[in-house]
């Protein structure tokens, strides 16, 4: 944690993370549930700066391109007058969605629902320490899709799911699931 911007602490880290499409959803009950919807306010050269509403908190993020599959990433919490005015400075809808925590294999495991545009759609994502730690993939998770751009959220906001012309179960076919 560092002081900066809006002279609150920030939490700035290397971000890690693979994502994989889910073949059906986990049996057990999710530990956490959230509420999520954020839009990208600026987006250039692997460069990010996004607002998020999670709950009721709101954070701003920059992330910035590292090496590998990592990122920089700096967040801060800011209150709901300052998101109201990034929210409206967003270029594209803010997209939306459920996300579940599931502990499993020695990770957490983030399962994202999409809703909106991106309605269908569902793809588990799971923070590492660096980029050779090993992760043991629970079943219900299915083809790996971290080095595909068009599963980011900065892209679903741009060309959501609805508009690939294609269905939840085609696409896990085609992706190998």
């Amino acid at each position: 944690m560092i002081r900066g911007l809006f002279g609150r602490r920030e939490k700035v880290n290397v971000e890690i993370e693979r994502k994989f499409l889910i073949l059906s959803r986990p049996e057990a009950k999710p530990e956490r549930t959230h509420r999520i919807r954020q839009g990208y306010i600026a987006r250039e050269g692997g460069n990010m700066v996004r607002i998020r509403q999670q709950d009721d908190r709101y954070i701003l993020s920059v992330k910035t391109p590292a090496q590998g599959i990592g990122r920089y990433e700096i967040e801060t919490d800011i209150n709901a007058d300052e998101a109201k005015v990034l929210f409206a400075a967003c270029a594209e809808k803010p997209i939306e969605k459920i996300r579940e925590i599931y502990p499993a294999g020695g990770h957490v495991w983030e399962v994202d629902i999409f809703e909106g545009a991106n309605k269908g759609l569902i793809v588990a994502e799971v923070e590492l320490s660096s980029e050779q730690e090993k992760v043991t993939v629970p079943d219900w998770v299915g083809p790996e899709v971290t080095g595909f751009q068009k599963f980011y959220n900065a892209n679903l906001s741009i060309s959501p799911f609805k508009g690939w012309g294609v269905s939840y179960e085609d696409l896990l076919a085609r992706m190998g699931g």
